[in-house]
C-alpha cells in the first residue's frame, strides 16, 4: 500500500508540474495584453543596470489580424517600435548618465544626481528619449548671451523667481496677472522641487497661444553655435557651483522690450518665416478669407507625413504647420488667433503648448494640474470596454480663434463638427454643397473604407455612431444679451449649427471613441482622455511636453488635421476591429498611470529646470554632473 501510494503521489506531482504552465499559457493568451505590467519599475530592484536582462522590456506583439489593413499594419509597427524604447531605459545613475552623455554630447547638468535619485523613489520611467523635447528647446540658448539672458528674465513680468531655495515675490510683483490661476499651479508644483533648485527666473506665458516666433535663420545659427560647443571635458575640469544672481538682484532692474506684434491676420507670415527656407509653407501667401474650402483642402489625400491608404505614419511631421501650407486657411490659429502678443526675438519663456516652429520652452500646461473636473473628468475615468457605446462624443465650444462673419468656415472645429454631423453630411453628399461650407467630400474615397461602405450614404452611417456638437458659439465681436450675459448663439453660424447639451467628460466616457481637437491651443481634456478606459483620438498642431512619451497607435489614435481620414479611421474600428480599439485604449491609459503622473510632470519641469540654469551661468562651459566617473559606488 505505502509504494502504491507514492507512486500515485509521485504522478500526482508530475500532473500538476505540466497542468500548471498550461493553464498559465491559457489564461495569458485570453487576457489582453498590456505593457503595463512590462515596465513596471516595482518589477525589477532599484538600481539595476539597464544593460542587464532587457528581455524583461520587450513589449507583447498584438494579436496578429493578418487582414493586410494599413492600421494593422501601423498598429503593429507601434509595438515593435516602442519595445525597442523601453529596451533603453535606465535603472542606475551610471546609466541614465551614460546615456545623456551618449545623446547630448555633454556632461548631465549639476543636481542630475538628486533628480535622479528623485525619480526612482517616485518609480519614475527613465528613459532617456523621453527628454528630447527639453534639448530640441533649449540648444538655441546656447547661443545666446547668458547675462543678458539673466537680465531679460528677471526683467520680465508674470515669473516665478527662486532665491535660496524658496519662491519669491520681490517688490515689483505683478499683484493681479491675467489667468493667476495658471501662475499658482505652476508654482504649486516647482514647490515640490526645492530645496534643489538654484536661484531662476523663470517668466511664463499666461495666454492660450504661444507667443514666440523667431525667425529660422536666426534659430539656425544658435543651434550651430550650440553643437560646435559640445565638449566632454575631463572630470577634474568640471564645477558644480552656481554663478550668483546677486548682481541681477541688486542693480537696478534693466528694461527688456521684446517687441511684442499684434496683427492677428498677418499671423501665418510669422509662422512661415520661422519654417526652413525649403519648406512648403515659405512657399505660399495667405490667401483671401472669402477663398473657399473646396480650394484649400488638399489635393492627394497622401501627405508625406502619410503611409498606405492615407493613414499618419509620422506624428510628429503632421503636426509641422511648415509642411502643410493649406493649413494656413483650415486652422483658426492661422486664419486669426483669439489673442496675438508675439516676438520674433529670443529670450527665456516658458510655455503650456507650442506649434512645432514656436522657441518657447514647453513645460507641462497648467491645466492639467488642475483638479477641476472639466479637465481631469474626476476620480472615475469610465467602466469596462464592452459597456460602453460602440460610437464616438464630442463637446465643446466653437474656440480656435476670432472666427467671424467673413471667416468662420475657416476654422477646425466648425468643419469637425459638421465633417461629423449625420444631417450635414448627408445634404452634401446629395449634392447641396452649401450646407457644408467648412469641408469637402473629394478626398473621401481614396481612403482605405470596407465594401460595405463603397458607395453607401454617409449621412445614416454616421447617425448610427457620431455624437458631435458645440454647447456654445464663439462669435467675433461678442454678443451680450440685455443683462450683460454672454450669449451662447451666433446669427452667422446658426443656420448650420443647432446648440446642443454640455455632456460632462464622466458622461463622455461612456463612449468608446473620444476625439480631441484643438481649441486656442493645446486640448485641456488630452491627458483626462488618456487616463480614461476609452479610445482617444487626437489631430492637433501643438506640441506639448509629453510627446515623446506617447506612441501613435498604441496610446492613442492620430488623425489628420483636415480630418479627411477620420471616417476611414472610424470605419476600420467600427467594423470587426474592436479588440484593436479596446488594446489602444487599455495600453493607453494603463502607460499614461505610469507616466503622465503630477510626478512625472514635475520631474519633466525640474529636469529642464536644470538645464536652463546651466545655459543661463556664465561659466555653464564648465557646469557638469561628473561624479559618476570618479566614484565607484555610483557604478
Amino acid at each position: 500500500m505505502l509504494l502504491v501510494a507514492r507512486a500515485r503521489l509521485k504522478y500526482l506531482v508530475i500532473a500538476c508540474i505540466v497542468t500548471i504552465p498550461l493553464l498559465y499559457f491559457v489564461l495569458y493568451q485570453a487576457l489582453p495584453d498590456t505593457i503595463a505590467s512590462v515596465v513596471s519599475s516595482k518589477a525589477s530592484p532599484k538600481g539595476r543596470p539597464g544593460n542587464k536582462g532587457d528581455a524583461q522590456h520587450v513589449t507583447p506583439s498584438p494579436a496578429k489580424v493578418n487582414d493586410g489593413h494599413p492600421i494593422s499594419g501601423l498598429i503593429e509597427n507601434a509595438y515593435a517600435r516602442f519595445s525597442g524604447l523601453l529596451g533603453k531605459r535606465s535603472w542606475s545613475l551610471a546609466h541614465a548618465a551614460a546615456r545623456y552623455r551618449e545623446l547630448r554630447g555633454r556632461h548631465p547638468p549639476p543636481g542630475f544626481d538628486k533628480w535622479f535619485e528623485e525619480a526612482q523613489s517616485h518609480d519614475a520611467i527613465i528613459v532617456e528619449e523621453f527628454f528630447d523635447r527639453i534639448h530640441h528647446d533649449i540648444n538655441p540658448f546656447w547661443g545666446t548671451d547668458p547675462q543678458e539672458m539673466r537680465r531679460q528674465a528677471r526683467a520680465l513680468p508674470h515669473a516665478i523667481r527662486v532665491r535660496n531655495g524658496k519662491i519669491a515675490h520681490p517688490k515689483d510683483h505683478d499683484a493681479n496677472p491675467p489667468r493667476e490661476d495658471r501662475l499658482e499651479l505652476w508654482e504649486k508644483l516647482v514647490q515640490d522641487m526645492l530645496p534643489y533648485l538654484p536661484d531662476l527666473d523663470i517668466p511664463v506665458n499666461l495666454f492660450d497661444e504661444p507667443r514666440m516666433l523667431v525667425p529660422w535663420e536666426d534659430i539656425a545659427r544658435n543651434v550651430a553655435e550650440e553643437q560646435t560647443s559640445r565638449r566632454l571635458f575631463p572630470p577634474r575640469e568640471a564645477a558644480a557651483e552656481r554663478t550668483s544672481f546677486l548682481d541681477v538682484d541688486t542693480d537696478p532692474p534693466q528694461a527688456f522690450d521684446p517687441e511684442w506684434i499684434d496683427d492677428k491676420p498677418r499671423y501665418w507670415d510669422y509662422v512661415s518665416r520661422a519654417c526652413p527656407p525649403n519648406s512648403p509653407a515659405r512657399k505660399v501667401q495667405p490667401l483671401e478669407t472669402a477663398t473657399p474650402i473646396d480650394a484649400i483642402f488638399p489635393t492627394s489625400p497622401n501627405m508625406s507625413y502619410m503611409g498606405d491608404g492615407g493613414f499618419i505614419s509620422n506624428f510628429t511631421q503632421a503636426q509641422d504647420s511648415c509642411l502643410q501650407p493649406h493649413l494656413r486657411d483650415m486652422h483658426g490659429t492661422f486664419v486669426e488667433p483669439f489673442s496675438m502678443v508675439t516676438s520674433t526675438k529670443l529670450f527665456p519663456f516658458f510655455s503650456g503648448s507650442k506649434l512645432s516652429v514656436n522657441n518657447e520652452l514647453l513645460i507641462p500646461a497648467a491645466m492639467y494640474l488642475s483638479s477641476e473636473t472639466r479637465y481631469s473628468g474626476g476620480t472615475k475615468h469610465g467602466g469596462p470596454w464592452a459597456g460602453k457605446k460602440n460610437g464616438l462624443v464630442w463637446r465643446g465650444t466653437a474656440s480656435g480663434g476670432r472666427n467671424q462673419e467673413h471667416n468662420w468656415w475657416h476654422y477646425q472645429r466648425h468643419r469637425f463638427v459638421q465633417m461629423l454631423n449625420s444631417s450635414a453630411v448627408a445634404l452634401v453628399q446629395s449634392g447641396d454643397s452649401g450646407a457644408g461650407p467648412t469641408f469637402t467630400l473629394k478626398a473621401a474615397s481614396s481612403y482605405n473604407m470596407s465594401a460595405p461602405r463603397e458607395g453607401q450614404l454617409l449621412g445614416p452611417w454616421l447617425h448610427e455612431w457620431s455624437d458631435v456638437g458645440f454647447n456654445r458659439l464663439d462669435c467675433w465681436p461678442e454678443r451680450h444679451d440685455w443683462l450683460g450675459r454672454l450669449r451662447l448663439d451666433c446669427p452667422y453660424t446658426d443656420p448650420f449649427f443647432a446648440l446642443v447639451a454640455s455632456k460632462p467628460m464622466a458622461e463622455q466616457y461612456n463612449y468608446k471613441f473620444l476625439p480631441d481637437i484643438d481649441g486656442n491651443s493645446y486640448s485641456a481634456r488630452w491627458r483626462g482622455f488618456l487616463l480614461s478606459t476609452s479610445c482617444p483620438l487626437k489631430a492637433t498642431v501643438y506640441t506639448e511636453w509629453h510627446d515623446d512619451r506617447l506612441m501613435p497607435w498604441l496610446h492613442f489614435v492620430p488623425f489628420d488635421n483636415t480630418f479627411m481620414d477620420i471616417y476611414a479611421i472610424m470605419d476600420y474600428f467600427l467594423d470587426g476591429h474592436d479588440a484593436e480599439g479596446q488594446r489602444i485604449a487599455e495600453e493607453g491609459r494603463n502607460w499614461a498611470s505610469k507616466v503622465l503622473r503630477r510626478e512625472d510632470m514635475m520631474l519633466y519641469m525640474w529636469r529642464l529646470l536644470l538645464e536652463y540654469a546651466r545655459v543661463l551661468d556664465p561659466q555653464r562651459d564648465r557646469l557638469g554632473f561628473v561624479d559618476d566617473l570618479t566614484t565607484d559606488a555610483l557604478t
